[in-house]
C-alpha cells in the first residue's frame, strides 16, 4: 500500500524480500541471467507504476508481483523471436545408467542363443550345467544328489560346457 503512495523506502524494502522469488520467475523463462535482470527492473518499474492500482481482495500481493515478472518475463522472450537452436553433438549428455537398447537386445540374443544350445545338450550334462550354474549348487553337492562320483560330475560339466562354447560361438 505504501509502494502505490510511491513511498521509495516501502519500494526498496519490497525489492528487498520479494527480488529474489522474482529474479528466479525471470531467470527460468528468459533463459539468460542479464536478461533476466532487465526484465526484473522493468518489473519493478511497472509496481512502482501500478502499485495503486493492486486490489487486495484479487490476489495476494506476491502472486500480483509473480504474475507481472511472469508477463514481462514472456513478452522479452516473444521479442527474442526464433530461439537459438543447437545441434544435437552440443547437447548435454543425459545421465542415464540404464543399458543402452542395443546392449539389451544383444544380450536379449546372446541369453536366447545360450539356452538354445543348452536345450541341444544332452540331458545329464544339460541338467548338471543349469543345476550348477543357475541354482548355485557345488558340485560335490550335485554329485550326491545325483548319486554319482564327483569326478564324473565334473567330467559331464566340463564336457558339456565345451559343446556349449561350440554351439553359441557358431
Amino acid at each position: 500500500m505504501r509502494v502505490g503512495q510511491e513511498d521509495r523506502a516501502a519500494l526498496s524494502t519490497l525489492y528487498t524480500l520479494t527480488s529474489a522469488k522474482l529474479f528466479g520467475i525471470c531467470l527460468r523463462i528468459c533463459g539468460e541471467r542479464q536478461a533476466a535482470e532487465d526484465v526484473l527492473q522493468e518489473v519493478y518499474l511497472i509496481v512502482w507504476k501500478r502499485a495503486g492500482g493492486y486490489e487486495p481482495g484479487r490476489a495476494s500481493p506476491i502472486t500480483w508481483l509473480a504474475t507481472i515478472a511472469r508477463n514481462r518475463a514472456i513478452d522479452w522472450r516473444r521479442a527474442q523471436g526464433a530461439r537459438t537452436m543447437t545441434t544435437i553433438d552440443d547437447a548435454m549428455p543425459i545421465a542415464d545408467d540404464r543399458p543402452l537398447a542395443t546392449d539389451i537386445m544383444l544380450a536379449a540374443e546372446a541369453n536366447g542363443r545360450l539356452h538354445l544350445c543348452l536345450d541341444q545338450l544332452e540331458e545329464k550334462p544339460r541338467l548338471a550345467i543349469r543345476t550348477a550354474f543357475f541354482d548355485g549348487v557345488t558340485y560335490a553337492e550335485l554329485a550326491e544328489r545325483l548319486g554319482v562320483p564327483l569326478g564324473t560330475m565334473k567330467s559331464w560339466v566340463r564336457r558339456g560346457l565345451m559343446q556349449l562354447r561350440a554351439c553359441v560361438e557358431q
